[in-house]
């Protein structure tokens, strides 16, 4: 029984890590969308997001503290990358001496982002397609 809990815990980290990407997958897009969006609902230019992640863990029956995987915590705004300004008069949105603030998005960071993120994906899903084919053996060496 102990080899089955061992299993199950490694589909469901590779599970919550298919979860966890999915979401950063998700908010990537919505940069990507977002990268020349000059005014929001708040009236500013639109603020990159990023996912952050957090450890699952739990304590066994032995007291030992064991890893489950990680889930996406939160979505949070980026106040460490800087905003730009380019001088654009004839924009709605410029201000009064002629700048448009323009988003902190790069596209060149999202793309990065969005392959590293593509990679952690797979890797999960191989590893959550390895767990099912161990176990349908397994269930096949039971017969």
């Amino acid at each position: 029984m102990a080899g089955l809990d061992k299993l199950f815990r490694g589909m469901r980290s590779s599970s919550l890590g298919l979860s966890a990407e999915r979401v950063r997958m998700d908010v990537i897009a919505q940069n990507i969308a977002n990268a020349n969006t000059t005014k929001t609902e708040s009236g500013g230019p639109y603020r990159r997001q990023m996912v952050r992640f957090e450890p699952m863990v739990q304590r066994a029956a032995d007291g030992t503290i064991q890893s489950m995987g990680v889930r996406a915590s939160e979505v949070v705004e980026d106040f460490t990358t800087p905003m730009e300004s380019i001088y654009d008069p004839s924009n709605l949105d410029a201000g009064e001496d002629g700048y448009v603030q323009l988003p902190n998005v790069s596209a060149t960071r999202e793309m990065a982002d969005l392959i590293t993120a593509m990679r952690a994906y797979e890797a999960n899903l191989s590893a959550q397609e390895n767990s099912t084919q161990l176990a349908e053996r397994a269930l096949q060496l039971a017969r």
